[in-house]
């Protein structure tokens, strides 16, 4: 793996678990949105933590690149149910915040395990 790739790779892990961490917490800045969403209390834990096990495995994926594969994947499936939940809410001026994390997920994807 690249050095690029490597920071690629951190940095998003930083960015998601961080994201994940806020979500646990919930956050003001995190929770609020979520109401507005219409996503039920009781799924923030599992999302909070779906957010920070996919960080995680991008970490461990340095290692085991087939973690950090599947890990990239999921959190991509992840982003893209959060985009298709704020498109659904119809706050059209906010779906940039899901994209801000999708795409460094795939840029580390692309960057660290093809080629």
């Amino acid at each position: 793996m690249s050095t690029t790739a490597t920071i690629v790779t951190v940095l998003t892990a930083a960015w998601v678990g961080f994201s994940g961490f806020s979500l646990l917490r919930k956050a003001a800045f995190v929770a609020e949105p979520l109401t507005q969403y219409g996503v039920p209390q009781a799924w923030w834990t599992p999302l909070g933590l779906a957010k920070t096990a996919g960080a995680l495995g991008l970490l461990i994926g340095l290692a085991i690149p087939a973690i950090g594969i599947a890990a990239a994947t999921g959190l991509i499936l992840y982003f893209a149910g959060a985009i298709i939940t704020v498109l659904r809410a119809r706050s059209y001026k906010t779906v940039a915040f899901p994209v801000l994390y999708l795409a460094p997920v795939i840029a580390a994807l692309i960057l660290g395990y093809t080629a």
